[in-house]
């Protein structure tokens, strides 16, 4: 058996221990770690839905027998299908993002962006089934997706941030959310677990985005509290346009009544945007509070980084892997299986041999089994 598939599988095995087979023991057919580790590779060679998947087995059934028992061959897209879509998806997802977050702490990330997702065509309108959102945690430094977190029918993100958050190791790291995540208990749920938070405020929390409006013309008018203020602008050209962006950092009083709201609140943060292409000019100012000192490199170097989940990684997976075209409506089924194309994601941007884009790597992946096994060496710990 090849070394790298052997660490593969045992990868595998280590990470899915406690994963529950939801099947009746003694009456299956098939591994559940043969089905998953198939699973796994068919989706990192460019499978798209169950039917694909089986027939990746199939063509590389004597390629697995080297190091899967199969001791049914391999099982059809309807076996996928089912044992997908009986799998508790936050224990799958928990299970399956082990791998990554390994390879964040060893690789030292440090800025950790939430956000969310909707499979734009997983809802039934008959039924009045909606469209299942998933909310992820994505180390922007290292492109590394480190959870996954369905939101349950009649939630939103509120709720579901909070069980993201409690699977991830935050110690020394800063967590960038956007609007809807501005929550009390969020903020302190993430300082509880030793990390720092830059939260964007809107109209949501109204007293919270008033009151450091005023911090901020208090501090252009009235120096008297000494308060720590910094600046820092970048300015970048190409692809024929130019954007200036200027963060603007003031430290929030210690006495300031959002200090008993908000837990270590230090920092309020405006980043004035202005994108000019051809003679077209726009400008956006957006507001944050935040954790950590009045530093302002850093932190619009946070800010800046968390547009990572959306530039890279939704992106990502709505063009290569065309998530927001698959037709799933079982909420578990499309919830695991859009965790594995989260894990593949993961893995191909680990992979820097390839400098030809994900499609290809994925493309590789499928004509060179050497080529997989070398995507897939990143995984093991």
């Amino acid at each position: 058996m090849d070394a790298d598939a052997q660490l593969f599988v045992s990868g595998l095995s280590k990470c899915f221990v406690e994963l529950r087979d939801p099947r009746v023991q003694g009456r299956c057919d098939h591994l559940l770690m043969d089905i998953l580790a198939i699973a796994l590779l068919a989706v990192l060679c460019g499978a798209e839905d169950w039917p694909d998947i089986e027939e990746f087995g199939k063509r590389r059934q004597a390629w697995l027998e080297g190091f899967l028992e199969l001791p049914e061959g391999i099982p059809s897209h309807d076996t996928f299908r089912r044992v997908f879509a009986r799998l508790d998806r936050q224990q799958f997802a928990a299970c399956l993002f082990q791998w990554t977050q390994a390879l964040h702490e060893a690789t030292g990330g440090r800025v950790i962006a939430i956000d969310g997702k909707t499979a734009r065509r997983s809802f039934r309108k008959k039924s009045g089934l909606k469209a299942l959102h998933l909310v992820t945690a994505w180390a922007t430094e290292n492109s590394l997706t480190l959870g996954q977190v369905a939101c349950e029918e009649k939630s939103n993100e509120i709720t579901a941030i909070p069980e993201l958050l409690k699977l991830l190791n935050l110690k020394g790291c800063t967590v960038t959310i956007d609007a809807m995540g501005c929550q009390k208990e969020i903020a302190t749920q993430i300082r509880e677990q030793q990390g720092h938070y830059v939260l964007a405020v809107k109209g949501n929390q109204s007293g919270l985005e008033e009151d450091m409006w005023q911090l901020l013309e208090a501090g252009l008018t009235d120096n008297s509290q000494e308060l720590t203020q910094e600046t820092h602008e970048t300015d970048e050209r190409g692809h024929g346009r130019r954007e200036q962006r200027t963060c603007r950092v003031i430290e929030v009083p210690a006495d300031h009544p959002q200090h008993s709201v908000w837990k270590d609140l230090c920092t309020r943060v405006v980043m004035v945007c202005c994108r000019i292409i051809g003679n077209r000019e726009t400008s956006e100012t957006r507001l944050y509070i935040s954790s950590h000192k009045p530093k302002a490199k850093p932190l619009a170097k946070a800010i800046r980084q968390h547009w990572g989940i959306e530039n890279t990684q939704h992106w990502s997976l709505d063009v290569t892997f065309g998530e927001d075209s698959r037709r799933q409506q079982d909420r578990h089924g499309a919830a695991n299986l859009a965790a594995v194309r989260r894990l593949a994601l993961s893995l191909l941007r680990q992979e820097k041999t390839n400098k030809r884009g994900l499609k290809n790597k994925r493309l590789a992946c499928a004509l060179d089994s050497n080529y997989l096994l070398q995507v897939l060496a990143n995984a093991t710990f």
